[in-house]
């Protein structure tokens, strides 16, 4: 008797490890597309960690990748680095760029926060009105608004200044701040807002103590984005902060190598990679909040 129920139970463990190895291999077209869109997505990045590191005639008359098959007889030195950050005024460019992402991160989160908490919870004439005109302020391309905006800091003596680019580029991501922390925030069940108001609490301690905590995940998914784009903006610094030697940032910067230094690759990819350092802390700092954040409010219910 035993010796069936055995045998039963051997069936079934390699009925449901068939099942199981069938249901892998059914999903591993999709990690094999996967796993190429990584590589796809990291050997780019890969070389130009490499190439950073070597001199400029290793750049020159071989591969990235033959550095890695020869890494202890290959020739690696930090000068490129070096002469990035020093000579070519690449650490006044991180300076300048800390100088404006920072405040130009932080002013529209802040905003955003106060008018999605109103637009959310707070009764008011014209709060529909005001909701359509923040949802459609997102479709207007920034670009048609750069000469009008440029004229107004020409008047106000606001070019090449950080306020100016604060002012721009706060302007420019209030919209989607609000629309995401909108959706976030009304997601929120009422009746904790209601518990607060009956304990006595003011709208603004509500918000502060309150709505504020329970939104960290939309406002740091939000200031991921916000960094990232205000940290690689181009645009909008040649246009409003112009590019005198004392305003440069690192993408000025970068552009500037690669109109002098066409051919100084060594440069480049240890100019490039130093570009890239702060936003991966950023993002890797912030990213267990980003998938919450961004999911969060999309479904009611």
């Amino acid at each position: 008797m035993s010796s069936v129920t055995v045998t039963g139970e051997q069936v079934r463990l390699r009925s449901e490890r068939e099942k199981a190895f069938y249901a892998w291999l059914g999903k591993l077209p999709a990690y094999l597309i996967v796993l190429g869109l990584v590589l796809l997505w990291t050997i780019p990045t890969l070389g130009l960690f490499v190439s950073s590191f070597r001199p400029a005639f290793a750049i020159q008359t071989s591969g990235w990748w033959t550095a890695l098959f020869e890494a202890f007889d290959a020739d690696w030195t930090l000068a490129n680095y070096v002469q990035v950050i020093g000579a070519d005024r690449m650490g006044l460019a991180f300076y300048n760029s800390l100088m404006i992402t920072i405040p130009a991160t932080v002013i529209p989160i802040t905003i955003a926060a106060f008018a999605a908490y109103a637009l959310a919870w707070m009764e008011f004439p014209g709060r529909t009105l005001v909701f359509v005109l923040v949802v459609g302020l997102m479709v207007v391309p920034l670009q048609m608004s750069l000469i009008p905006i440029l004229r107004v800091y020409t008047d106000a003596g606001l070019n090449g200044t950080y306020l100016g680019m604060w002012l721009a580029h706060t302007g420019f991501g209030l919209p989607l701040a609000t629309y995401l922390l909108y959706g976030y925030i009304s997601s929120i069940p009422k009746e904790i807002t209601e518990s607060a108001h009956a304990d006595g609490a003011t709208p603004m301690m509500s918000f502060t103590r309150l709505i504020l905590p329970l939104s960290i995940p939309a406002v740091a998914s939000f200031a991921i984005f916000q960094f990232l784009w205000v940290w690689n903006d181009l645009l909008v610094a040649l246009v409003f902060l112009g590019t005198a030697s004392r305003n440069v940032i690192v993408t000025t910067r970068l552009a500037e190598l690669v109109g002098s230094r066409g051919q100084a690759w060594h440069v480049l990819t240890a100019g490039g990679f130093v570009s890239m350092i702060i936003p991966l802390i950023v993002f890797f700092s912030l990213q267990r909040f980003f998938v919450r954040g961004m999911m969060a409010g999309s479904v009611k219910g």
